[in-house]
């Protein structure tokens, strides 16, 4: 019996499970890519496109985020309120510790009309973040990489203890979540350095 041919099936299911993971993260890490350089159009297409292949995708950074949380960022950068909305509430129901999730529902409750909770819910996405850099930061050895001046938790800090209306929270708000999503970067790239030196590679 040629037994490469049973096997076949189930190596080939393999195959495309892989190719599909990786085309999620290239996805992701384009839809990222385009939020950071002012592009949220883009990021919309890339990370729609990412959720239709695997909702329950999330980030392999120690700060783990899901596709959705991304996806309703996207929405919320193009004026999709409603999208954004549906979106990030689905992300916060699927992980209630993604603290951005809160924090981009809370901003786009906000510009919804939903004042109501839109502030608790910002500020405890803020804290969120907060406490995340702090346990983070706490490790004896990755710690070093991540915040290293504190410049997001002081920002953090005086944004929560400053007393803003309703826009200039929004404003720190949206700052701070693209700091955060730009340290993700910064932080993998040192580790990375320090483990393998700038010749080297590795993953999470």
């Amino acid at each position: 019996m040629n037994t490469s041919r049973l096997l076949l099936p189930g190596c080939l299911s393999a195959m495309i499970f892989i190719t599909g993971c990786a085309g999620v993260g290239q996805q992701v890490q384009a839809g990222r890519t385009a939020l950071q350089t002012g592009r949220p159009s883009d990021a919309v297409g890339h990370l729609m496109r990412a959720a239709e292949l695997d909702p329950n995708y999330t980030t392999h950074h120690k700060l783990r985020m899901s596709v959705l949380t991304y996806l309703g960022r996207a929405y919320y950068e193009t004026g999709k309120d409603a999208e954004a909305l549906n979106t990030l509430e689905k992300a916060v129901a699927k992980n209630r510790d993604d603290h951005l999730a809160h924090l981009y529902l809370g901003l786009t409750r906000l510009r919804y009309g939903r004042p109501e909770d839109s502030r608790k819910e910002v500020e405890g996405g803020l804290e969120g973040i907060h406490g995340w850099l702090e346990y983070i930061a706490s490790d004896s050895f990755y710690g070093i990489y991540w915040d290293p001046g504190r410049q997001i938790r002081s920002d953090i800090e005086k944004t929560l203890a400053g007393k803003l209306n309703a826009s200039e929270l929004a404003v720190a708000a949206q700052r701070i979540g693209r700091e955060l999503d730009q340290e993700l970067d910064r932080a993998r790239k040192d580790e990375s350095y320090s483990r393998y030196g700038r010749g080297g590679g590795g993953g999470d």
